[in-house]
């Protein structure tokens, strides 16, 4: 069962002084969906990201959350971070650290640690909780930072180039953990990428970004079903028909016509 409600983005322009990021975005997000938004570097994902999160107002345009004009954090939206290693505090341990935003909320101590460890014991790490960041691995780290999205209990999550510094293995046991926990609890997932294979693997679309400024290219429809796997998902050839139409927008070259680019 989903839970939230719709993002929306309406016409959603940023500048810094002369520069002009993005360009008119309009884009929207229902609950229950994963949706990957990838472009080249500089493309302003990050940006666009922070003004869904409520931590940056657009210079023009708006973003809502439901019918609510979104222009400062909300308790329904959580947000991972791409710098797992700054985010975590290293005088915490992995529980404390899951806990953190939970005391802003006033919530007591000995239930934020129940709920603290149910998430770690959710992202496969059930026997870290006492352990200090700097004892665990890149990829348990980020694990700990996504239990920490989760012990949010936010329908919503956004997630920032979360795994681009883990090793290959740990990442594709990433995407899987974001897919499951996505199924398992209904909510809605929006990551930002720069990778076009991880774009169409964890997408139910992908939001395509480019361009001076920065515009959306392309919202591609993936037709890969809601149970994916490393092995057949990828060798499925509907999976390289969805990421050469991608790498194709990215780049302003042609569209190659097939089954799948046909569909979308």
């Amino acid at each position: 069962m989903t839970r939230g409600s719709t993002l929306y983005v309406e016409d959603l322009s940023m500048s810094f002084g002369d520069h002009r990021v993005l360009d008119g975005l309009t884009l929207s997000v229902d609950p229950g969906e994963s949706v990957c938004v990838v472009g080249p570097s500089g493309a302003g994902k990050t940006t666009l990201l922070r003004c869904l999160a409520g931590l940056t107002r657009p210079t023009s345009g708006r973003v809502r959350y439901g019918d609510q004009p979104l222009t400062e954090p909300h308790p329904d939206i959580a947000v991972v971070s791409q710098d797992y290693r700054g985010s975590l505090l290293p005088w915490l341990r992995a529980w404390d650290n899951v806990a953190f935003p939970l005391q802003g909320r006033g919530v007591k101590k000995a239930v934020r640690k129940r709920r603290a460890l149910e998430c770690l014991e959710a992202v496969g790490l059930p026997d870290v909780g006492d352990k200090y960041p700097w004892q665990l691995s890149g990829g348990m780290q980020q694990r700990v930072a996504t239990a920490r999205g989760l012990a949010y209990d936010a329908p919503v999550l956004l997630m920032d180039e979360p795994f681009g510094s883990v090793d290959a293995q740990s990442r594709f046991d990433l995407e899987d953990l974001t897919l499951r926990l996505r199924r398992e609890l209904g909510i809605t997932v929006l990551v930002v990428t720069h990778d076009i294979d991880e774009a169409v693997y964890l997408g139910d679309r992908v939001i395509v970004l480019g361009g001076r400024p920065t515009a959306v290219l392309d919202n591609l429809t993936v037709p890969l079903g809601p149970d994916r796997d490393q092995l057949t998902t990828r060798a499925d050839p509907r999976f390289a028909e969805l990421r050469t139409r991608v790498l194709a927008r990215i780049r302003g070259e042609k569209v190659p016509s097939g089954p799948a680019t046909a569909r979308a």
